[in-house]
């Protein structure tokens, strides 16, 4: 397989996006516990040293950050609606929801983040959440600062159903925001036009690759989230889609990785490619 892919990659672009839960980590009872290794970390750093790499997670920035703890990646947390990226010309992003944040020397990067005016509603809903929940054993209810995830790995499956009408109750009275599913998790988002797969054109837009044809995108994920990313690498035949599972799954993605291990692997091997083509180090 990564023969093949790299075949069309030679002189291109490359930039690569992750998930990061069941990704980069495995899948874990308890969020905040879903530690990535340190050989997965170094295979992190590695790849990043050679092509722009970033992770666009459900979890908030901040703790995507915290797990991953390295410089040199961008990060877009709340499923891309809270964005760190270099500063450069936009050619289609909504700079209206921009922040630039600069350092001493005067350089530094963009805040994006489209749902910025949801935060006061999103906390009420979270206190909502959690005073109205207190009866299910096991449910953990997360602050993923732009959106709010309700995970019950941890439930029951005798109460399932409860919590799930529940959580749509509450929503109900909150016409501003929508209800997805993950796995073992209910996701409350803002009911507005962004997602991955946008979250995605607009870092390659910042990157300066909006309206190049030389280049190549992994997007690499686990999730049904991750499905609007690999649609937009479909359709603009932009890169390729790979998803992260054991089992056989309706997808857009092109290929498969079976777990975390073999993401790693898929890291480490694209790393060594671009060492051993050209000495040169990504410079952004």
């Amino acid at each position: 397989m990564f023969e093949q892919i790299m075949a069309s990659g030679k002189g291109k672009k490359i930039i690569v996006f992750l998930d990061y839960d069941g990704t980069l980590s495995p899948i874990v009872d308890d969020p905040d516990r879903a530690f990535m290794s340190e050989v997965m970390r170094a295979a992190v750093r590695e790849v990043a040293k050679y092509f722009p790499t970033a992770i666009i997670s459900g979890r908030s920035r901040e703790k995507v950050f915290k797990f991953v703890q390295l410089t040199g990646v961008f990060y877009a947390g709340s499923h891309g609606m809270d964005i760190m990226a270099p500063v450069l010309p936009l050619t289609a992003s909504d700079v209206k929801h921009q922040t630039r944040i600069d350092d001493k020397q005067g350089s530094g990067d963009v805040l994006f983040q489209p749902a910025k005016e949801f935060l006061p509603t999103i906390q009420e809903i979270i206190e909502e959440l959690e005073e109205k929940t207190k009866c299910i054993h096991g449910v953990i209810i997360e602050n993923n600062r732009f959106c709010i995830s309700v995970h019950f790995r941890r439930v029951r499956e005798e109460d399932y159903s409860e919590l799930e009408e529940l959580v749509k109750s509450i929503v109900k009275d909150y016409p501003g925001f929508h209800l997805t599913r993950g796995r073992k998790v209910i996701e409350i988002r803002p009911s507005i036009k962004w997602d991955k797969g946008y979250a995605l054109e607009y870092m390659l837009d910042t990157l300066g690759y909006g309206n190049s044809n030389n280049v190549l995108a992994f997007y690499i994920g686990d999730d049904r989230t991750d499905e609007d990313a690999f649609k937009v690498l479909r359709v603009k035949k932009r890169g390729y889609p790979i998803i992260v599972s054991s089992i056989p799954k309706e997808t857009s993605a092109v290929y498969s990785l079976r777990d975390p291990s073999e993401v790693m692997s898929f890291l480490l091997h694209l790393a060594r490619w671009r060492k051993n083509s050209s000495s040169s180090k990504i410079v952004i």
